[in-house]
């Protein structure tokens, strides 16, 4: 379950992205234009990090994916994947990083595919403290089995290839589709990790609001 708390945001997330993302090799379109599509929550098993995929579109430009993660404190050597702070009015300041290198994300996406699980339920926690269900955006769901293994992962590093960011987790290849609405289909996003698509390949998928086509988000090749 992910705890959602009805708070302001100082820069908002937008306003964060917008000064963060033109920098990144996969942005395309005009920050000032940022709009967000949709979005899903991950589950932290440790309950310690907010794990949030966001999709947005720059004016004209595609739809963009962008894992983010929320911390309580700086994570430690990951200063090139900080997208930046911010004060948030229930939790104080929080640091912001590019989810594609931060182990909490790349282990949630991970088991996600290969568990055949989705999005994490969302729960509001209004300024009163009542905690109601907050509405899904996205339904995301992995092609794995429920019960499978998944072996530990660590962050080893990433890098970018045309419309994605590879990342490499030890035990498993994670590649995330950074255009995921421009057709890339699972053997593609295997192909650009230098790897091959077969039965050991698990796929996140998701649907949103006016794309109601399954588009992959992330394939997970097991070693």
């Amino acid at each position: 379950m992910a705890l959602i708390h009805q708070a302001e945001l100082v820069p908002s997330k937008l306003e964060a992205l917008a000064a963060w993302a033109p920098s990144q090799p996969w942005f395309e379109g005009d920050p000032a234009r940022l709009e967000k599509l949709a979005a899903f929550r991950l589950d932290d098993p440790a309950g310690e990090v907010g794990v949030e995929v966001l999709l947005v579109r720059a004016g004209d430009g595609p739809v963009l994916q962008v894992p983010l993660t929320y911390r309580g404190a700086p994570l430690e050597g990951a200063d090139d994947l900080l997208v930046g702070t911010m004060q948030h009015s229930v939790l104080g300041e929080r640091w912001v990083y590019d989810g594609c290198g931060d182990p909490v994300f790349v282990a949630a996406t991970i088991s996600a595919a290969l568990t055949g699980d989705g999005q994490a339920d969302q729960v509001l926690q209004t300024a009163d403290g009542e905690r109601v269900p907050h509405e899904q955006t996205m339904v995301v769901v992995g092609s794995g089995t429920a019960g499978a293994e998944v072996p530990s992962t660590s962050v080893r590093g990433t890098r970018p290839v045309d419309g994605a960011t590879v990342v490499d987790a030890g035990s498993c290849t994670l590649v995330v589709a950074r255009t995921p609405d421009g057709g890339g289909s699972p053997a593609a996003l295997a192909e650009a990790a230098g790897g091959a698509h077969d039965d050991t390949t698990q796929v996140l998928s998701a649907t949103w609001p006016g794309h109601d086509a399954p588009t992959t988000l992330a394939v997970v090749l097991v070693h």
